[in-house]
């Protein structure tokens, strides 16, 4: 018998359809937010590890990014002086690196660099099992292109964030630039110790030479150093450097890069270490001056600047010593402190010493201190006057004046009666500058001095500008007396003469400008010619260096400050001698200790410069007075007395001096007649 099968109950079927649905939707549901909990988390991780990944900027910006500043220094021959900051070398591209420069590094870092996208997968697993088999990092899977992305952008720190970044950033990178371009970039950008960045700054900090002339073996050495810098360094532990080398010239010949026979021969001829570079010692004072004024000149242009200067180091170094030895030598007296500054004719600066020790005090003492010239500003007096008619042979009376209660005097208050103008600014007759200033105008004196440069001089000032009242420094003082020495025209004093970046590009090059005229070229000849009689025979006869040279002494009140300055057709330099807390000295005089440091110096700069003489006076046909005889007595020194204005007082009158008797000084006075035009000892008018 057949049994019949149960009837189907469909409301059961739909039941059991109804549970099964709502499990399917129930799993899904669960299954939806887990993928949301997971986006989510993703998405947060995303935005944890990439929201602070920096953009990437364009090919131009990644050269100067983030880089460490630094100022490199050269001399006027191009050699290098010095560094401030690290040390950026010029770029140099690959193509003028010798081929096995590269290629040492690519053996050091990154084998496979030209194989894979930034990322070495193959090296990051080859470097994971090695650590993991020595149960501590022993290697690093980080490529050249990771390398380049963390010194521009990110951080040394070992954490999964700075290594994903590091990935990502590669990538960017590896798809913005070429590889060669990649190369570059790290060549000249990784760090080498000892404050150098990129192969040419490494190349000429431990071998003093070019990364476009480094041999295999340096190549090498220089390839050793970016894995530990610091331990590594050459100067340090140059063993452990070289050992590495030895690690990296094998994987070269490994890779077919180089012969057997090259890494033989490199490794038998290890590299020799440059010397070390001194301090910057004598030039302390000339590269804080030429930071600052980088600084604006470049207008910013770049981080890392190479700033080519005029300084000459053998000429700084003698200017160094003679002050050094200008103060040892004057420190009983009072004077602990001195400057010295030298300009060639075109007004570079080619030595500036504004101290004894930079190290102890960095305050320029040829730039920043301003102090009372003295006499040393009367050539500016004397040349107004000339200017205003007044002739070298022209006499004045130089006897006691008053003006307004003011009665400038002579050192050791003697007169000397009837002076010719000549014969006054050689011996410094403080008189006599007092009177032509008067006569000539103390604003036209101001107006001239600011003429040749002296821009800190007073527009209105009172008689004193006469004696040097007014504050100058020593390189505008020396600056203005150039004038004289280039026949009337004023070139602008200046001491760098191109800055570049560290790829090249000139920010900054001097601009050739002739020099200005600002003074009538027959009456600067004259000047020239009274200045000579200064050295020949008046207050600065301590300078005489047995050539044709001119100048003037200056010694401000109670001296405080005691200046020489002068100058050939070859070179011009002046000096100040003082104390810091404007401290009087013992009757230091600018004839004195000035002069003989001045000459020590420019003894050393003419020491293979032929001797010329200075351009012949020429004829003028203004009337010309006779000279008169010189006087008997002789002021060494001089110093202003107390400012004052107002009109002139006659003085008593002398007697007419005594005839002088032969000497030197004759010979340079019927010279001065000669060319003057008349007959040397006829009595002239007086004023």
């Amino acid at each position: 018998m057949t049994s019949n099968p149960p009837p189907i109950r469909v409301d059961l079927a739909q039941g059991r359809r109804r549970r099964l649905t709502r499990r399917t939707r129930g799993l899904a549901a669960i299954g939806l937010a887990l993928l949301l909990v997971l986006g989510l988390g993703m998405l947060s991780g995303w935005k944890l590890v990439f929201a602070d990944l920096p953009p990437t900027p364009d090919k131009a910006a990644l050269w100067s990014l983030n880089r460490p500043p630094g100022v490199t220094f050269l001399d006027k021959d191009g050699a290098m002086l010095a560094v401030r900051g690290p040390r950026h070398g010029q770029v140099v591209v690959l193509g003028d690196m010798p081929a096995y420069l590269p290629r040492a590094f690519l053996a050091a870092e990154d084998r496979r660099f030209y194989a894979h996208h930034g990322v070495d997968l193959e090296g990051v697993g080859r470097a994971a099992w090695a650590d993991v088999n020595a149960r501590h990092v022993v290697q690093g899977g980080s490529t050249i292109t990771q390398q380049v992305v963390r010194n521009i952008f990110l951080s040394s720190d070992q954490t999964w964030k700075r290594k994903l970044q590091e990935a990502a950033l590669a990538w960017r990178i590896e798809g913005t630039l070429s590889k060669d371009e990649i190369l570059e970039l790290y060549l000249n950008r990784i760090y080498f110790g000892d404050g150098a960045y990129g192969v040419e700054a490494a190349a000429q900090t431990y071998f003093g030479k070019s990364a476009r002339t480094l041999t295999l073996s340096e190549a090498a050495l220089l390839a050793a150093l970016p894995k530990a810098p610091s331990r590594l360094d050459p100067a340090n532990d140059l063993d452990a450097a070289l050992a590495r080398s030895r690690i990296i010239l094998g994987q070269m010949r490994q890779d077919g890069w180089i012969t057997d026979a090259q890494r033989q021969a490199a490794i038998a001829a290890p590299p020799k270490l440059a010397p070390e570079k001194a301090a910057e010692g004598d030039f302390g004072y000339v590269l804080d001056l030429a930071a600052s004024r980088a600084r604006d000149l470049a207008h910013d242009g770049a981080p890392d600047l190479i700033v080519r200067l005029t300084v000459d180091p053998k000429l700084q170094a003698v200017a160094a010593q003679a002050v050094r030895e200008g103060v040892a030598q004057g420190a009983r007296q009072g004077a602990t402190q001195a400057a010295l500054v030298a300009l060639s004719p075109d007004g570079a600066i080619r030595a500036l010493v504004g101290g004894k020790d930079h190290r102890a005090s960095a305050f320029n003492r040829a730039t920043q201190a301003m102090r009372q010239p003295g006499s040393a500003f009367k050539p500016f007096v004397y040349a107004a006057a000339l200017e205003a008619g007044v002739q070298p042979g022209d006499v004045r009376n130089d006897a006691p004046v008053n003006f307004h209660g003011w009665s400038p005097g002579n050192y050791g208050g003697h007169y000397s009666g009837s002076v010719t103008v000549a014969d006054a600014l050689a011996r410094s007759i403080n008189t006599v500058a007092v009177k032509l200033t008067h006569q000539v105008g103390a604003d036209k004196v101001a107006a001239l001095a600011q003429r040749f440069g002296l821009s800190m001089i007073p527009a209105k000032p009172n008689l004193s500008i006469g004696l040097g009242a007014y504050e100058v420094d020593l390189l505008d003082l020396v600056s203005g007396y150039q004038v004289f020495q280039q026949d009337g025209r004023h070139p602008e004093p200046y001491l760098i003469e191109t800055i570049i970046n560290a790829h090249g590009d000139v920010l900054y090059k001097r601009p050739d400008v002739p020099p200005q005229q600002v003074y009538d070229q027959a009456h600067n000849r004259l000047m020239v010619k009274m200045m000579q009689g200064v050295i020949a025979h008046g207050t600065g006869r301590k300078a005489d260096i047995g050539r044709p040279a001119a100048g003037k002494t200056g010694t401000s009140q109670t001296w405080r400050d005691a200046w020489f300055v002068g100058f050939t057709p070859d070179w011009i330099a002046g000096v100040w001698v003082g104390d810091d807390r404007s401290r009087p000295m013992a009757k230091v005089a600018g004839g004195e200790l000035p002069a003989e440091i001045w000459r020590r110096f420019m003894l050393a700069a003419h020491a293979d410069t032929p001797v010329h003489d200075f351009p012949p006076v020429l004829e003028t046909t203004a009337p010309q007075a006779p000279i008169a005889p010189l006087a008997d007595h002789m002021d060494e020194t001089d110093e202003p007395d107390a400012p004052s204005t107002g009109p002139e007082q006659p003085g008593p009158s002398t007697p007419p001096p005594k005839p002088p008797p032969a000497n030197s000084r004759e010979s340079f006075y019927s010279g001065l007649a000669d060319d003057f035009g008349q007959a040397a000892g006829e009595p002239g008018p007086r004023p």
